[in-house]
């Protein structure tokens, strides 16, 4: 069965960052047996004992009046009151997805698995992914599914909604954690009234899904796709050769748009966030002479030599032939646009990498 590509349900067909209220009480009540303690998600009725009958915290003999080291005990209960504090102050957490559980091979429900200390954290599939506008004619859950295998390694937020001490299993929402915080951050404004977080703004993002064509990043619990053109001033052939879920990067804010819902949208750009490399190529690069390179693409345009200092030059085919990648080539540079920032010469020696 061909399966959907994440690029093709990001931007336009992704739907606008919405998420219900209070839907992730239904999702729990459904969830796999395997899961059910989890999927009930029993409130703690104590704060005081986090730890099941038959579990003691061993008496320690400490240095001074106080103990300082941990017990396991100590942080399993530490890890608890994290838990309850999420659930019942809206703190939002943060974890790496580590795991993907059922499924549709499985006849069950996508779960993503994060731990937190020794608690396992579920997050239902329909609370961790975007859904698609969409489907293709393919099974809701098998979408799901698919999108949430891309994220596993991410870096994500969330919110617990139902916590089983005995199993330590909790049950959370991702898309809610990304409400409150866009909540947070996009609607927080300084003493003049103006946003804080703005257009041609430089900020933190996390690389959440990696695809041949691009990323998606999660911006202060805003998702967006951040093409190939815009991850950097090189050709790029494939996304996954730089970046991975997991990873933080810099990006730079072109639009943000704010809805009813606190619905969020923004466009952001990798490579803009750093200086343009062509600058500093003005000053380093003089037409009629020669430098060395890495041919580092090879298209039906021509053939792209990477220079020092980061920046491409396009050359056409040399008459011996179409050089493979990664093998060094002396350039002839021809010509400089420094309003285009483009590059452009010939190919005058290839030495084939061994």
């Amino acid at each position: 069965m061909p399966e959907i590509e994440e690029k093709d349900l990001n931007p336009e067909d992704i739907s606008p960052q919405t998420e219900p209220e209070t839907e992730v009480e239904n999702a729990l009540a459904s969830q796999t047996e395997s899961v059910s303690k989890a999927q009930s998600a029993i409130p703690i009725q104590s704060d005081a004992e986090p730890v099941s009958a038959g579990r003691t915290n061993p008496r320690v003999l400490p240095i001074d009046l106080r103990r300082t080291v941990q017990t396991d005990e100590d942080k399993a209960r530490s890890d608890l009151l994290d838990l309850l504090e999420s659930q019942r102050t809206r703190r939002i957490l943060t974890g790496t997805i580590q795991g993907i559980e059922g499924g549709p091979d499985n006849g069950g429900r996508s779960l993503a698995v994060i731990y937190h200390g020794e608690y396992k954290v579920l997050i239902p599939a329909e609370e961790a992914v975007i859904p698609p506008e969409d489907y293709r004619g393919r099974p809701p859950q098998e979408v799901l599914h698919q999108l949430l295998t891309r994220r596993l390694g991410a870096e994500v937020d969330y919110l617990v909604k139902g916590i089983d001490s005995d199993a330590r299993i909790a049950v959370a929402s991702r898309l809610e954690a990304m409400r409150a915080k866009r909540r947070e951050m996009y609607y927080a404004t300084d003493r003049e009234g103006n946003y804080t977080i703005h257009a041609d703004l430089c900020a933190e993002a996390r690389v959440v899904s990696v695809i041949r064509a691009g990323i998606f990043v999660d911006i202060f619990g805003a998702e967006t796709y951040i093409p190939l053109s815009e991850l950097s001033y090189q050709r790029m052939m494939d996304a996954a050769s730089a970046f991975q879920p997991g990873q933080r990067i810099l990006v730079k804010l072109l639009e943000v748009n704010r809805g009813r819902g606190y619905e969020v949208t923004v466009t952001a750009s990798v490579k803009q966030a750093g200086e343009n490399p062509f600058e500093k190529a003005i000053r380093r690069y003089s037409v009629g002479n020669r430098y060395v390179g890495t041919v580092s693409m090879v298209s039906t345009v021509g053939v792209f030599v990477s220079l020092d200092g980061g920046i491409d030059c396009l050359c056409n085919y040399p008459k011996r032939g179409r050089p493979p990648r990664g093998s060094r080539a002396t350039v002839k540079i021809l010509g400089i646009n420094q309003e285009t920032n483009r590059i452009w010469g010939a190919i005058t020696h290839i030495a084939t990498p061994r």
